[in-house]
């Protein structure tokens, strides 16, 4: 058994960002009872560092954050950035195998929630797409109302920025005087065309009313020029290549 399942932690082995175990506990026992501004802010600092690194207690907080996330939207947006950061703990798969039917509870509130239209429609998005183990993009998709991409070529290795958003969908090469310049236009992927968990992405979006995000989806991952060398390419393996070890 690990150090924790959906029933029993064991809170002395589960050290916060501050290398403290009593605290998170006592906190988590503080907002079951009532909502605390100034505990949630607090948890949030024990359980996740500088909003990028887990502590095992974050993990190990997820199966009593998510029993909350039902009527809360400080744990639903809590667990979802402990979910989104899952993959940086160097126990993370054993930690989250422990949980797996909490984690599926997780998703199938995450799912109602965004058929709902909330306001926080991306961030719920984000943390289903780390529900589904997709770590990458739970941290790296945006809005696309002002997104920017930038990768090498995988031809040439020159930088190229890939603008998705209000300012335009192309490539470029950023200059520092000039801005992007030589644009050449983007090439969606057709909806029929996309598989996996891009197809499941694209049709969570579709399916919400979000026609900005999909076509946004649609756009990432579909193909660019490259202004350089004139190749082609597919933006979303580029940009996985350059920023993650392994697209899942």
């Amino acid at each position: 058994m690990g150090l924790f399942n959906a029933r029993v932690v064991n809170w002395a082995q589960m050290y916060d960002c501050r290398w403290e175990v009593d605290r998170v506990p006592e906190l988590l026992a503080l907002v079951e009872r009532e909502d605390d501004a100034e505990a949630w802010i607090e948890l949030g600092y024990r359980l996740i560092l500088e909003h990028d690194l887990l502590s095992p207690a974050g993990l190990a907080a997820l199966p009593r954050l998510v029993r909350l996330a039902v009527g809360c939207t400080q744990a639903r947006h809590l667990a979802g950035a402990i979910m989104a950061r899952a993959a940086s703990h160097h126990d993370g798969d054993e930690l989250l195998a422990d949980s797996a039917e909490v984690i599926a509870e997780f998703g199938a509130l995450l799912d109602r929630h965004l058929q709902s239209r909330p306001a926080d429609y991306l961030v719920a998005f984000r943390a289903l797409l780390a529900v589904q183990e997709q770590y990458h993009w739970a941290n790296a998709l945006g809005d696309f109302d002002d997104d920017f991409y930038e990768l090498p070529c995988p031809h040439c290795a020159v930088e190229v920025t890939i603008a998705i958003g209000g300012y335009g969908r192309y490539s470029a090469i950023r200059d520092w005087n000039l801005g992007d310049i030589d644009r050449r236009d983007l090439r969606p992927s057709p909806a029929e065309e996309l598989s996996g968990v891009r197809r499941w992405m694209h049709e969570i979006a579709v399916r919400d009313g979000e026609a900005v995000l999909a076509q946004g989806i649609s756009h990432l991952f579909g193909k660019a020029e490259c202004p350089s060398c004139a190749s082609v390419f597919t933006i979303a393996d580029e940009y996985g290549a350059a920023n993650c070890p392994v697209l899942r």
